[in-house]
């Protein structure tokens, strides 16, 4: 019998593993050469890459019913203190990330305006803006509705969203498509990401504005299995119940997709389904065999980023900014060196191809940030974020 108290590892571990992931799939060797599986799907479907974000984003929403716990689900000026100021931290964040890129950039290159770009080509929205606006709105559900109101405002948003799209043209890769309307309505083209399918590329933002909206579905999926979590105090009766509701998730969002394209870059009703169905699933087999069974040794890798998720997601970007963009020095090419390219040398004169060096390339990275990780796990240091 598990304490509803006691916080179960298999959380961490998910949430590990999916921190872990989307450090690998942003990190190849060369996007050029990306090893298959580290490789999003061009426009509609699903690959493995496609799985990451959603499921951290599924856990985010786990661990948003730990959190919001705590306040009993009321409205206070401290809670609603928090809300904001963690919305705020998270969106400067995204923007500081950007600007230390940029401000690198610039000292190794005079053609680039440090000054200029930093506001004239700033993209509005990014990972870390999407995590900020989900995380906000998603509180302000749980805090000013009922719990048993949140299982019909899930299919509501996901159904308001499917037909949103369907009128809009929003399974279509061109500009007629609403999610790149609206946001160039309301960002502008020089704020917004430029996606690349079949050969063209578009001011078509994966993490614009409109696409949000099943974003915040997504993560009242998470709250509603955090509160499975709590609710069911057994950790066998616990398996079950996540596993059922995400095999039922998984089904009806396969069965959906026929109508309703799985698309990541426009976060289709279908793709929020089917991610979250097997995100319960992997949830369910965590629970079963490192809290139910007790198998723990294999998953303390994964616990490093489990522990300080955001923190090692941050010092990933900024080091993959350092490794690409600090030269070193020049080549007999006259190319730049920098630690990326030496890495990625390095690995490609040990394999046969240059997908297979931009895997390993990955790996190492992923390493490289696990030790800072590992070193704050071994230190019991938590940063929250």
């Amino acid at each position: 019998m598990a304490n509803e108290n006691k916080r179960l590892l298999a959380v961490d571990i998910l949430r590990g593993i999916t921190i872990a992931g989307m450090l690998l799939v942003n990190n190849p060797g060369s996007w050029g050469h990306l090893y298959k599986p580290l490789a999003h799907a061009e426009w509609i479907g699903l690959s493995p890459t496609d799985l990451v974000f959603p499921f951290f984003m599924f856990v985010m929403g786990v661990s948003m019913f730990f959190s919001l716990r705590k306040y009993n689900f009321k409205p206070s000026g401290s809670l609603m203190l928090k809300i904001c100021r963690r919305t705020l931290v998270l969106f400067l964040i995204g923007w500081l990330v950007q600007w230390f890129g940029l401000f690198l950039r610039s000292f190794y290159n005079p053609d680039i305006s440090f000054f200029h770009d930093m506001f004239a080509n700033l993209r509005i929205l990014g990972v870390f803006q999407r995590l900020a606006l989900v995380y906000f709105f998603g509180s302000l559900v749980v805090v000013f509705f009922k719990q048993k109101l949140i299982p019909w405002i899930i299919p509501i948003i996901l159904i308001v969203y499917a037909i949103i799209l369907g009128v809009g043209s929003g399974y279509d890769f061109t500009l007629d498509n609403i999610l790149s309307r609206v946001d160039l309505s309301i960002l502008g083209e020089d704020h917004m990401y430029h996606e690349e399918a079949y050969g063209i590329r578009l001011a078509l933002d994966p993490e614009g504005l409109l696409s949000t909206l099943p974003c915040i579905a997504h993560v009242l999926i998470g709250f509603m299995i955090g509160k499975c979590l709590v609710d069911v105090h057994d950790n066998r009766d616990r398996i079950v119940e996540i596993a059922v509701w995400g095999s039922v998730m998984l089904l009806v969002g396969w069965l959906l997709q026929y109508g309703v394209p799985c698309c990541k870059k426009a976060w289709t009703s279908s793709y929020v389904l089917i991610t979250c169905g097997m995100a319960s699933c992997v949830l369910a087999m965590l629970v079963y065999c490192i809290d139910l069974k007790g198998h723990k040794r294999w998953c303390r890798f994964f616990q490093s980023f489990g522990i300080n998720p955001l923190f090692c997601y941050l010092a990933g970007t900024l080091l993959a900014i350092i490794f690409g963009t600090i030269s070193l020095g020049t080549n007999i090419d006259g190319d730049k060196i920098s630690i990326h390219s030496l890495i990625y040398d390095f690995w490609k004169t040990l394999t046969t191809t240059p997908e297979a060096a931009s895997c390993l390339y990955a790996i190492t990275f992923v390493l490289i940030v696990w030790c800072l990780g590992y070193a704050l796990y071994r230190k019991k240091i938590y940063i929250k974020i």
